[in-house]
Parts: structure tokens; sequence; C-alpha cells
């Protein structure tokens, strides 16, 4: 797992592009640590913003194509982890299917449930058009949300001084590690709950 202090590293260093490809991995506190280095003047807010939205779509129809693909492909294999993926896609194909825009929208704010959601649309094969366009209606906001949390933070640090911006630092830094090992174990626990 990559901690907060790394991505704040590749961030700062590679800037855009590590922006991209790590929101498409964890794009909320990639999302969170790139707006509070727009504050930072380091990057452009307006492009954190637009690439946040572009890495978390890429990564939305990764898990879609995913699904189309292992539909097709996923063993049945009683008990294994491949047959409890395969049956809970089956499983949520007819969702998917009747309310497409309500369950997409639910994945994409809810985090946890959004991988079985993505992967199972690609599975029932709804249009990409219609994917794209309720993944985009869930992620303009949501990304929005932490771009605000970040300039939050960034305009917090910059209004304090000397050992209290060290302090500042080292706070935002360790609830960015917090929030990430948390939303590891959630997506963890959610993997092994597929298996």
């Amino acid at each position: 797992m990559i901690q907060s202090a790394d991505w704040v590293h590749y961030i700062a260093t590679y800037g855009y592009a590590a922006v991209y490809l790590l929101a498409i991995i964890e794009g909320p506190i990639v999302t969170v640590l790139a707006a509070f280095l727009a504050t930072e003047g380091v990057l452009s807010l307006p492009a954190v913003y637009g690439i946040a939205v572009a890495g978390d779509l890429t990564g939305d129809l990764l898990l879609y194509g995913l699904g189309r693909w292992l539909s097709g492909i996923l063993p049945r294999k009683e008990g294994s982890w491949t047959g409890k993926v395969r049956d809970r896609m089956d499983q949520m194909k007819p969702y998917v299917q009747e309310r497409a825009g309500r369950l997409l929208l639910f994945g994409k704010l809810t985090h946890s449930a959004g991988f079985i959601v993505l992967l199972a649309a690609g599975a029932s094969r709804i249009r990409l058009d219609r994917f794209l366009f309720f993944n985009i209606l869930g992620s303009l906001p949501k990304s929005a949300v932490f771009v605000v949390v970040g300039v939050f933070f960034g305009r917090f640090y910059q209004s304090m001084g000397g050992d209290l911006r060290i302090g500042a630092a080292v706070l935002f830094v360790v609830i960015c590690l917090v929030v990430g090992v948390l939303l590891y174990r959630r997506h963890q626990a959610h993997t092994a709950a597929a298996r």
C-alpha cells in the first residue's frame, strides 16, 4: 500500500501525470493531496480538478471493461473466489440492468460498493454512453468535494506560522494516512466478502 507521504512525493515530483495515475488507483486521497499542493502553488487547482475527474473515470472504465471481459471467462468453480465473484456479478446483473443510474451513482458515492457495481455494469453490458453519463454525473461533485477539502487544509496550513505549520502539515499527512488505511481496510473487507 502506498503511504500518503509517498503520494505527496510522487505528486510534487511528477505533477499531473502522477495525479492522473494515482487517481485511477485511489482518487479521493490523491485529489485532496493534489488540491493541498495547488494551494502551495505546486499545481493548478482547475487542472487538479479536471485530472482527478479524468483519473476517476478511467478507473471506472477499467472496471467496466474488466466486468465485460470476466463475465465471459471467469470460471464458476464452487467455493473458489472466482466462483464467488462470478456469482456476485450474476446476482447484480438484473439490478444494474433495471436501475443502472441509481446503482452507478450509489456505487460512485459509497466507494466500497463501487467495485462490484462497476464490474456488474460491464458484465450486464449496459450501453457505454449510459455508463459514462451516470459516472460523470457522480464523479463531478465527488471530486469537487475532495478538492474543497484539500483547499481547506491548504488555506488552514497557510494561515499558520512557524512550528504550527509543521504541526499542521504532520496532522494533514496523518489524517490522509488514517483515511487511506480505513479505505484500504474497507476495500480489503469488501474483496474478502466477494471471495
